[in-house]
């Protein structure tokens, strides 16, 4: 690719990179995209290391329209994409969220966002703890106040089944997808005018877009900008409980400070530690000691099948975690005229990833969203330090 020009240049080939990458390709037929992904194994990208989850429950309206697209997009795949490339299913499973409260304010505020979220389309129902005892006998409701319930259009998928769908349909549509890394943005009169990559040298492109994840700030700074976003780690651990196997239960988020979900007849559970704080970019070490420490003894007392318990396999993976108000930062930068963003999404991009790419293609190609206003989560908000919250992080 050296020295060669392209129309628009996508920096990250994970989920996000390759979504734009099809709706560009799609919406244009014949423009010229090129992907330039530094690991094309994605062995550490944010996208293969998720617990590839969807939810409508979130407090912030535009997350739920984002999700209220993205479900439907995974539910009917091959024909979302248009076309046959070998992923005919993502394996959705509707197992739905269950968010569990223990006080009166937390309950009155599930009404309200359950109220806001049925309102755009959601299937949110809020429990009381006898109905949560009488739906999942399994779990103690001792001390719950109220449980927020999505009985249909939650639940979980083949996440690189979706990478790999967007990757071969935009192929297919004529991207080139390159294994490269972006280690240098030429910046003149406002615009970036080439990238310089490691291996290829300088290209020129007329369009840049950051798609780069946990390294999205790395970008910016190569322009003299600064970004909200870091690398936060999170150990995920596999664990057999022989006394507590319900495959058909929903993802639960216990106030205690966890979550957890089945996996076949096993369960992925997680924690955000107290001193959760940035981490290298390379450090995916995990931190062996949470289940036991912070997780194991909190499940026991919500699920009392947890009393045996085995950790079978753990994993980290990295939120890309907007430190601003955990929201995406998406849209044309106001101080590069040809620079566009679609970074922070703070652990729930992967689920984003088909309405957000949509809306980058969108605004690029003809100068406004189309089909879904994602303004509210613009660049200038960042930049004025005026956060636009989400509150439902998990």
């Amino acid at each position: 690719m050296g020295n060669r020009a392209t129309d628009v240049l996508v920096i990250g080939g994970a989920v996000m990179g390759a979504s734009v990458a099809f709706w560009l390709t799609r919406m244009q037929p014949g423009l010229r995209v090129s992907v330039v992904e530094m690991d094309p194994s994605f062995a550490r990208a944010s996208t293969a290391l998720s617990a590839a989850s969807i939810r409508q429950q979130f407090s912030n309206p535009v997350n739920v329209q984002i999700s209220r697209f993205g479900i439907g997009f995974i539910r009917d795949f091959q024909g979302a994409l248009g076309r046959d490339v070998g992923v005919p299913s993502l394996g959705l499973r509707e197992n739905g969220y269950l968010f569990l409260a223990e006080t009166e304010a937390g309950a009155a505020l599930m009404e309200d966002l359950a109220a806001m979220q049925r309102g755009l389309g959601a299937a949110t129902e809020v429990l009381s703890p006898a109905e949560i005892a009488a739906r999942f006998p399994w779990i103690e409701t001792s001390g719950l106040t109220a449980g927020s319930h999505g009985p249909r259009l939650e639940g979980w998928f083949d996440n690189m089944g979706l990478l790999a769908g967007f990757r071969a349909a935009a192929r297919a549509q004529g991207a080139a997808f390159v294994s490269d890394r972006v280690v240098g943005l030429e910046r003149a009169d406002g615009r970036i005018v080439a990238a310089m990559l490691q291996e290829a040298g300088r290209v020129e492109a007329a369009h840049f877009i950051c798609a780069a994840g946990t390294r999205a700030a790395e970008v910016l700074r190569m322009v003299g900008e600064d970004l909200p976003v870091e690398p936060r780690k999170r150990t995920v651990f596999v664990v057999d409980a022989p006394n507590a196997r319900h495959p058909g239960a929903p993802m639960v988020i216990d106030p205690a400070g966890y979550y957890m979900r089945p996996e076949h007849d096993q369960w992925i559970t997680a924690t955000v530690p107290e001193a959760d704080g940035p981490c290298a970019p390379d450090d995916f070490e995990p931190d062996a000691r949470q289940f036991e420490d912070l997780i194991w003894e909190k499940i026991w007392t919500r699920v009392p099948g947890f009393d045996q318990t085995r950790v079978t396999r753990l994993w980290v993976g990295h939120y890309a975690y907007n430190t601003l108000d955990q929201n995406a930062i998406l849209g044309l930068h106001p101080h590069i005229a040809n620079l566009w963003l679609m970074n922070g999404f703070s652990g729930h991009g992967l689920q984003q990833a088909p309405a957000v790419g949509r809306g980058i293609a969108e605004l690029l190609l003809t100068g406004r969203y189309q089909s879904l206003d994602l303004s509210p989560l613009g660049v200038e908000r960042v930049l004025e330090g005026r956060p636009f919250p989400e509150r439902a992080i998990v």
